[in-house]
């Protein structure tokens, strides 16, 4: 539910115009990803798609563990709505019927969340309760030992009332007929938003006709509260369609072949009536680094292949890299911001954290540092103030980056309770699909410019009280 809403938001037309106008408009994304914005927005609607897919299967699944006939048969609503033969006549992202349903399950949300902290909160009352029973035991024997634990008995006795108080407003104590409703029709109206606004980029996206006779096809389904008459229209105007487009991150060329393209996989629900999601439709965005193109492809399916796991292998992503070069990224501008308190320890952990190629690549340009020393303090003052003023300018861009690679995949994380419904950090922003070549340039500048600082950056400072990493 949290990761429903949480796709919910991030369709909102404040979302959409940063997307559009800032984002993928970024100086690191489109010098390591790419320049071309319909690659980009093919990029985020392949991801939105992916969620949206995982979630319907997900409340598909939680659907045939409801009493009404009706929320048992979502597949076939859902197969339904991507095949574009569903009436949303009732239907539309801005209605206030779906924002009271939206702040509705926003309420279950934060209701449970404060329900798993009060239940870890009272266990560990509970095992203070115990403790202080056993000592109230051997007390007894000792006349003088005293003690006042009203005040504790008071404590957890309002904290058991809370949890009980939280279990009926939240979703441990509501029917799985009220959860449920509340989610298929929030799915339903996720996914017309997202062709929405993607339609004029993904040609294969197919947008529901609200005037479609056909109601939800051979099945119906009751939503609640039922809503009102409304017209769906498009909240936002689309950007010019383009027919060819470049998908070239910056100034590096490579040759471009079959070779090099990457298909996005979409989890589909193929819409057979005598299977219950047995299988997958294959909904295919092959895109060149030369040129983009969407296209149904009825090849075989690529079961559970997940977006992120799809990157070509000239990208970072596509090489296992991007947590290593981000961590490796988070540390150097670490290293930029407290320059004299870098150690020889911190060097050697930051050099030992890049792979075998890169350390082959910075060993040359490390050797040509010796000759710094031969250099008068005002060459190095001026060797320093050049290499701090250009490494400021790649952290500007190269960070950011960096810390939503290391954001997305915590998001994600499975070992991890995520009650959070802002709007996440989508895979165009990370390094997953930038270019592994112009990335690893950049931390070998990185490397190398903090290289030179540390060497003659402190004498400088000693005799001129000059802070680089404050320049």
């Amino acid at each position: 539910m949290s990761r429903l809403v949480s796709l919910y938001k991030s369709l909102s037309d404040e979302e959409i115009l940063n997307l559009r106008n800032h984002i993928i408009r970024s100086e690191g994304i489109s010098y390591l990803n790419s320049k071309d914005e319909g690659f980009l927005l093919k990029l985020a609607c392949a991801e939105k798609i992916e969620e949206i897919d995982r979630l319907a299967m997900t409340v598909s699944r939680l659907g045939k563990r409801c009493s009404d006939p009706q929320l048992n048969q979502f597949e076939y609503v859902y197969s339904d709505l991507k095949d574009g033969i569903m009436d949303l006549s009732r239907l539309s992202f801005a209605s206030k019927d779906i924002k009271k349903i939206v702040k509705q399950m926003e309420k279950f949300i934060n209701a449970t969340s404060d329900l798993y902290s009060g239940l870890e909160i009272l266990a560990e009352m509970e095992v203070s309760e115990q403790r202080l029973m056993q000592w109230k035991t051997y007390a007894r024997s000792f006349p003088g030992q005293k003690g006042n634990s009203d005040l504790f008995d008071q404590k957890i006795m309002w904290q058991r009332q809370q949890v009980r108080y939280l279990r009926q407003v939240s979703l441990w104590g509501q029917t799985f007929n009220k959860t449920v409703s509340l989610m298929t029709r929030t799915v339903c109206i996720v996914y017309t938003r997202i062709s929405e606004a993607f339609a004029p980029y993904v040609t294969v996206l197919i947008l529901p006709s609200p005037s479609h006779r056909h109601f939800f096809s051979e099945h119906q389904i009751k939503f609640y509260p039922d809503s009102r008459p409304l017209i769906l229209s498009p909240r936002v105007s689309p950007l010019p369609a383009r027919h060819s487009v470049s998908t070239v991150s910056g100034p590096i060329s490579n040759d471009q072949s079959e070779q090099d393209s990457v298909r996005f996989w979409s989890r589909e629900l193929k819409p057979l009536r005598s299977k219950l999601l047995k299988e997958n439709r294959l909904l295919s965005f092959r895109i060149l680094e030369k040129t983009v193109s969407a296209n149904i492809n009825n090849a075989t399916c690529c079961s559970g292949m997940r977006l992120a796991e799809q990157a070509p292998a000239s990208t970072v992503g596509g090489s296992g890299l991007a947590i290593r070069y981000a961590n490796v990224i988070l540390t150097s501008d670490r290293c930029m911001k407290s320059l004299f308190s870098i150690d020889e320890y911190t060097r050697d952990d930051l050099y030992h954290m890049l792979p075998a190629h890169l350390k082959e690549v910075v060993k040359p340009r490390l050797k040509k540092l010796c000759r710094v020393h031969e250099l008068g303090k005002w060459e190095k003052i001026s060797l320093v103030e050049d290499w701090a003023e250009r490494l400021n300018q790649i952290f500007s861009w190269l960070t950011p980056m960096a810390q939503d690679t290391v954001k997305w995949q915590m998001e994600r994380s499975f070992e991890k309770q995520n009650f959070d419904a802002k709007p996440k950090v989508l895979l165009l922003q990370t390094l997953y699909f930038s270019d592994r070549r112009k990335t690893e340039r950049a931390i070998v500048d990185v490397l190398v410019g903090l290289s030179c600082i540390c060497m003659c950056g402190s004498a400088i400072a000693e005799g001129f009280g000059f802070d680089p990493s404050k320049h």
